[in-house]
């Protein structure tokens, strides 16, 4: 089965984000695609210790209302980096047979790259839809981010498994 995971996509984080609207547009149409696959739709939400913008149940800590968000979805809280990391979402993803993951979501360098290679190490089918993430401008552009991250994580050495960086109009997707 398949599942989208769309990370961090919060309030105090999509200011300055590069190219926003794009990247939830991309993010919009995974989530579409996975949900009407019959596959499971995974917000991951960051909830930060000492940055008051993200701590929990604060306006930046919610996700952005132009994601496409329903009743059945489901919700992850994080304190770390990688979203799998002391969370529900390994046990989430067992329950429901999940073997393939979309990633998505923002801060690229940090979140997105951390759980694109946890799921690597776990042994899902990873898909970085090389579109659907981003990240702000730091020492690096974001563009420039974004791109080594896209060459980067499709290139990790792994004995069985690579990343595949696919955008988001070129997906394949299961049913069921």
């Amino acid at each position: 089965m398949d599942a989208v995971l769309v990370i961090d996509i919060q309030q105090a984080l999509v200011a300055g984000a590069y190219q926003i609207e794009a990247v939830i547009e991309a993010c919009n149409r995974v989530i579409a695609k996975v949900r009407g696959g019959g596959g499971l739709v995974v917000f991951i939400q960051h909830q930060h210790h000492s940055y008051t913008a993200m701590k929990k149940d604060s306006p930046g800590w919610q996700l952005d209302p132009r994601l496409d968000l329903q009743a059945q979805d489901y919700t992850v809280h994080k304190q770390a980096s990688d979203a799998f990391y002391q969370t529900t979402l390994q046990a989430l993803l067992q329950q429901h047979r999940v073997d393939r993951l979309f990633i998505s979501g923002m801060q690229t360098e940090y979140c997105v790259d951390a759980s694109s290679r946890s799921a690597l190490s776990l042994d899902y089918e990873v898909v970085l839809v090389s579109d659907a993430h981003t990240t702000g401008d730091s020492h690096l552009s974001a563009a420039a981010v974004i791109d080594h991250h896209n060459r980067v994580l499709a290139n990790l050495a792994h004995p069985r498994r690579s990343i595949a960086v696919v955008a988001s109009d070129q997906l394949s997707f299961k049913e069921g």
